[in-house]
């Protein structure tokens, strides 16, 4: 009778003994299909039910567009804590915290290299570091990018992704606005190309200052971009803001933006945009091509 005898060694794992499924598997907030992690990690965490882009690490964003070989650099720079502030706990050890998760000192990173034929340098903002906030850190590491771009004159590209000034250093936070400001200014009057992407979220400061600056700015899918927050918009106007307020869509249609761009075209967009933008420019001067170029080259990148 030990034939219909159940193995209870089977049915309760042992301690040693793991769930290999566990997780690999997802589900999408915006279609609730349930996806398989690596099939989403080979569509540049791009949901391929419904188009939904989900976040991308500061390191994967690199690897994303530049050629193998790219150097990143300025990583050296640490946050402080001026205020000895303490909110639901001690932002020392947030930042201890965020260094951990993320393996960087700040919510940015620098790198140089090549994005195709073409030399540039990429400054990229980490979501996952306290919510992509700026503080003096920031600031600097953007400004130092600058000032790369302009040495080397190749255009400069900065990828957004955060919720605003970091409030925890006060108003050196805010004090990035026009220091950032201020260092592009210095890169458009050298006739540089800045191109600025938005990602979701792309609020606050950010959005209020060098996210909005670019020679060309340009948004993923479905990115929140904006201010001020939906729901303080609302409390403040008492008014209900239109469907899809704040989204990359309705920023583009409104001509808050120059393109919606999905992640799987965005280096082929933007290597097309640098050789046109990088012919059409020279030493700060403006070539003047036949006009029947210039509208091909416009019509590439529209």
């Amino acid at each position: 009778m030990t034939w219909f005898k159940r193995d209870t060694h089977e049915i309760n794992p042992t301690e040693g003994h793991e769930v290999r499924t566990q997780g690999l598997w997802m589900k999408c907030d915006q279609c609730r299909r349930t996806l398989w992690k690596a099939d989403l990690d080979a569509n540049l965490q791009v949901c391929p039910n419904c188009g939904k882009h989900f976040k991308l690490s500061a390191r994967q964003r690199v690897e994303s567009l530049l050629e193998p070989g790219y150097e990143l650099v300025d990583l050296e720079l640490r946050s402080i804590d001026p205020l000895e502030f303490t909110d639901l706990k001690p932002y020392k050890a947030r930042l201890a915290a965020a260094r951990k998760s993320t393996g960087l000192n700040d919510a940015i990173i620098n790198a140089v290299g090549r994005l195709g034929d073409q030399e540039v340098v990429l400054s990229v903002i980490e979501y996952g570091f306290i919510g992509g906030s700026m503080g003096p850190v920031m600031g600097e590491t953007i400004a130092r990018a600058v000032d790369r771009a302009l040495e080397r004159r190749v255009p400069l590209i900065i990828i957004s992704a955060s919720g605003g000034a970091r409030m925890m250093e006060g108003i050196t936070s805010l004090m990035q606005m026009a220091k950032v400001s201020a260092a592009l200014a210095r890169l458009d009057a050298a006739g540089v190309p800045f191109l600025s992407l938005m990602t979701d979220p792309t609020t606050g400061g950010v959005t209020a200052s060098f996210a909005m600056l670019g020679d060309l700015n340009i948004a993923e899918p479905g990115a929140l971009i904006g201010f001020a927050g939906p729901r303080v918009i609302e409390q403040t106007t008492r008014q209900k803001l239109p469907e899809g307020f704040q989204r990359s869509e309705f920023l583009l249609e409104h001509g808050f933006l120059d393109a919606v761009v999905e992640r799987k075209d965005l280096k082929a967009y933007l290597m097309e945009t640098l050789r046109w933008m990088t012919e059409e420019w020279q030493g700060g001067q403006r070539k003047a091509p036949p006009a029947q170029e210039t509208e091909s080259q416009t019509a590439g990148i529209a």
